[in-house]
């Protein structure tokens, strides 16, 4: 019996080409940071940020992943770079605006989600926690939603795990008093949103519109499609 719907963000909610967002949002934080610092250089810079990203990845649970990043990146540019995170913490609530660019809308997502809403089942938005919260706010905004309308919503700051880590899941559920049995995990990453969510024990429908499937694991073994499609499966379930 499903009753929570847990929702990704980025390449779901949010459509995306996840490279070219990337890549995009890379140029804004690079460009700022250089006016900052003569310290960093563009291709050392992504390099780094990158092997922050890979640190909270592989975060085991000891600390956030806010201090994983933090901690890697001071390994590589000095405790002092610490004073730096208020740049990185500006550039999150400023120039960031600007990837709006490299996003889409999906309106049926909207709709799709409140009438999951409406149904009585509790939502979650469980976004991959590599993005501080100022950060994860824009981005539901960008895709027509704003954080406070789903139970809990995961960032760096309050994440001690990452997806494709299952762990990542059960930190959630166990927050959020919820049994893996009972949710339904909805999200476009074959890797970090099926496999990693069953896993972890919960029921999954895979988002097709910005697929991601690294592996190329055939999809058919997974309840997939579109929104429209995702609350067609809902109905059966509600029968």
């Amino acid at each position: 019996m499903i009753k929570n719907v847990l929702f990704d963000l980025d390449g779901t909610l949010l459509p995306m080409d996840m490279d070219e967002f990337t890549n995009g949002y890379f140029a804004f934080l690079v460009k700022k940071a250089m006016k900052h610092s003569d310290k960093y250089t563009k291709d050392e810079l992504i390099k780094n940020v990158w092997g922050g990203v890979k640190a909270m990845v592989l975060n085991k649970g000891e600390m956030t992943n806010e201090q994983a990043f933090w901690k890697y990146f001071t390994s590589v540019y000095g405790e002092e770079s610490l004073k730096d995170k208020a740049i990185f913490d500006d550039f999150y609530a400023n120039e960031f605006e600007q990837a709006k660019q490299f996003c889409g809308k999906n309106e049926d997502a909207r709709k799709v989600v409140d009438s999951i809403k409406e149904a009585g089942f509790r939502v979650v938005l469980a976004t991959n926690p590599v993005f501080p919260e100022v950060a994860t706010r824009k981005r539901a905004i960008w895709a027509g939603f704003n954080v406070d309308e789903f139970e809990a919503f995961t960032t760096y700051e309050n994440s001690h795990f990452c997806k494709p880590n299952p762990e990542y899941y059960k930190e959630l559920l166990t927050k959020l008093d919820m049994k893996a049995s009972e949710c339904l995990m909805v999200g476009n990453d074959v890797d970090e949103d099926m496999e990693a969510g069953i896993k972890a024990g919960m029921q999954t429908f895979l988002i097709t519109d910005c697929l991601i499937n690294k592996k190329q694991v055939d999809i058919n073994k997974y309840p997939h499609g579109s929104f429209n499609d995702l609350w067609d499966y809902i109905t059966t379930i509600l029968k």
